[in-house]
C-alpha cells in the first residue's frame, strides 16, 4: 500500500471529485456542485481528503469537525480499487485529523441500503447506533 498517497484537495480538483463521485459513490447530496465543493475547500481546506495511487483518484472523505462533533461524509472508493486498503487508509488519516483537533468521537453517515459500506465500516471499527435519527431540511 506504499504506492497510495492521501492529501487535501485543493480547487483544482473539484471537476475531478464531482466526477468520481458520480461513478463511486453511492447516492446523491444537494451538495455535489462546484459551488458546494468549493465552499467545504473554502472553509476548511483541511476537511476534503484524497486518495491517490499512480496519480489516479481511488478514493475521498470528507473529514469534518465543527468543534464539537467530527463527521465522516462521502467516504467513497473507486469500484477497481476496492478491498485494497483505500476505505482504512482514509478513515485512518481522517481520524488522525480529528484527533489533532481534539476531537472525541466520530459520526459517520452511512446509507442505510449501501451493505457493502456497512462492512467497511464495522471493519474499521465503527458500530451502527439504531437509536439515532437524522432529520434534515433542505435550505
Amino acid at each position: 500500500m506504499s504506492d497510495l498517497h492521501i492529501r487535501r484537495a485543493s480547487f483544482s480538483d473539484i471537476d475531478a471529485v464531482l466526477r468520481f463521485w458520480r461513478e463511486a459513490a453511492e447516492g446523491t447530496s444537494i451538495s455535489d456542485d462546484h459551488d458546494g465543493v468549493a465552499a467545504l475547500i473554502a472553509r476548511d481546506p483541511e476537511a476534503l481528503l484524497l486518495a491517490t495511487r499512480d496519480g489516479v483518484l481511488a478514493g475521498t472523505v470528507i473529514a469534518g469537525f465543527d468543534g464539537w462533533r467530527c463527521s465522516a461524509y462521502r467516504l467513497a472508493v473507486h469500484p477497481d480499487h476496492r478491498r485494497r486498503g483505500v476505505a482504512t487508509a482514509l478513515l485512518r488519516a481522517a481520524e488522525e485529523r480529528f484527533a489533532a483537533l481534539g476531537g472525541r468521537r466520530v459520526d459517520a453517515m452511512v446509507l442505510e441500503a449501501n451493505e457493502q459500506a456497512h462492512h467497511t465500516w464495522a471493519a474499521t471499527g465503527y458500530h451502527r447506533e439504531d437509536h439515532w435519527r437524522r432529520w434534515v431540511k433542505p435550505l
